[in-house]
């Protein structure tokens, strides 16, 4: 999937580990029960690796030295053990590292929250940190309870393992139904200094907003207030993850977290000046490539699917009608067989709760083979059924809406809906 820059960044290599001073690692400590790796995501997906080729399912994300901190979660009533912990941890602005599991959730237990602080406990007693210094994540099935032997078993390891080019083994170790790695990493100006920002993202099912199903961990070496990054990220979420959706299932562990070191040597950023808005820029590209990332590895997804809609009153009423065309079930399987059926575009566009004047709405479908205009006026046009489905033959489709006239806008991504999903949310936990 090719990267879409906004504004003045630079994209690099290195996730989570491009920011100066900050290490990972990953490793199989004995959680993984599904053989899918990032170097054989295919034929993991068709069940054809050997049981003994197992994925990592233990990551560790370390900052040389403290960093501020800031994150959002989930919106669901029902929240995993480690949110609970790690809301607690950075109540105070601060982290120092990250530990996150997949496989097991750690959410519906009544040991939940002891398991998650014994994660914390774990892994700072190998770091010589406070157990309060750690952001903790798990990520899996709900309900079962959490081993932590095989953690304890393998903290020694995944400290021992940590390099500074260590993102690629951590990634891995976050992933669940994802067959893709979801990672990025941009360098961008700050008071004159080059700053460098890194993102990783697991998250291909239960996918929808508010704030999509993820767990996402960004680092930077930016010097920035605890205050002004919580900023960035609360208001950034809102046109990046929140605009993602898959299947309409808000998941119980979402969290985005992101660690600032100052290490970059820019002047602290601590108000909405010229150097804050680079940064929420950098944020804005990290978040916007992931989500994007997010929506083509839906599960059993084989098209991404972006939805432009301008002309609108406000961003908002832009934001309901985008979502509301992404979400729609029967406009996802029309993508999937190819089908320009813009009849469901306009369906999706009409129950969204916004006003609009639904007679001057106007539909194009394009993609890299070019574009049709199916709808003007909230009336269909003439188009080729041909050429129509040459531009739908693409991996990346476009749904570009006008609603009239004003200067609200807004970008939502989804992905198409296949057989494939079923069969992968049919057996999830075998």
């Amino acid at each position: 999937m090719n990267l879409k820059k906004i504004g003045s960044v630079k994209f690099v290599k290195g996730g989570v580990c491009a920011a100066k001073g900050f290490k990972a690692n990953g490793i199989q400590c004995g959680l993984a029960h599904k053989p899918l790796t990032v170097s054989d995501a295919n034929a993991a997906a068709n069940n054809a690796l050997p049981a003994a080729k197992k994925k990592n399912d233990l990551a560790l994300i370390v900052a040389d030295k403290e960093c501020t901190a800031a994150a959002v979660y989930t919106t669901n009533k029902v929240k995993g053990a480690p949110i609970l912990v790690t809301k607690e941890h950075i109540k105070n602005g601060t982290a120092r590292a990250v530990i996150v599991n997949s496989v097991n959730a750690n959410t519906c237990n009544p040991d939940g929250v002891e398991k998650a602080n014994r994660m914390c406990e774990l892994a700072a007693a190998e770091l010589g940190l406070a157990p309060e210094d750690i952001i903790v994540a798990s990520t899996g099935v709900i309900g079962q309870v959490l081993p932590i032997e095989p953690i304890a078993n393998g903290m020694k390891e995944l400290a021992e393992g940590l390099t500074y080019d260590g993102n690629s083994r951590a990634l891995e170790a976050i992933m669940t139904t994802d067959t893709q790695p979801k990672e990025v990493a941009v360098e961008f100006e700050m008071g004159g200094k080059t700053c460098t920002m890194g993102g990783m993202l697991k998250g291909s099912g239960m996918i929808h907003p508010n704030m999509a199903t993820t767990l996402t961990f960004i680092t930077t070496d930016a010097d920035i207030s605890a205050e002004m990054v919580q900023r960035a990220l609360s208001d950034c979420v809102k046109v990046t993850l929140n605009m993602a959706s898959v299947d309409g299932d808000t998941s119980t562990n979402d969290m985005v977290c992101v660690m600032a070191s100052g290490t970059a040597g820019n002047k602290p950023v601590v108000r909405e000046d010229e150097d804050y808005e680079s940064f929420a820029n950098a944020l804005y590209n990290i978040m916007m490539n992931l989500a994007r990332m997010m929506a083509r590895d839906g599960e059993g997804a084989t098209k991404l699917i972006e939805c432009v809609v301008s002309g609108a009153d406000s961003d908002k009423t832009a934001q309901v009608v985008a979502k509301s065309v992404i979400c729609s079930s029967l406009f996802k399987t029309a993508m999937f067989g190819e089908d320009a059926n813009w009849g469901r575009i306009l369906c999706a566009i009409g129950y969204a709760d916004a006003d609009f004047d639904i007679d001057k709405v106007d539909v194009q479908i394009a993609s890299a083979n070019g574009s049709v205009h199916v709808c003007h006026n909230g009336a269909g046009v003439e188009f080729s059924e041909e050429e129509a489905k040459k531009v739908l033959s693409e991996e990346e489709i476009q749904i570009i809406v006008s609603l009239g006239d004003g200067a609200g806008a807004a970008v939502a991504w989804g992905c198409d809906l296949t057989y494939d999903y079923v069969k992968i949310n049919g057996d999830y936990r075998s």
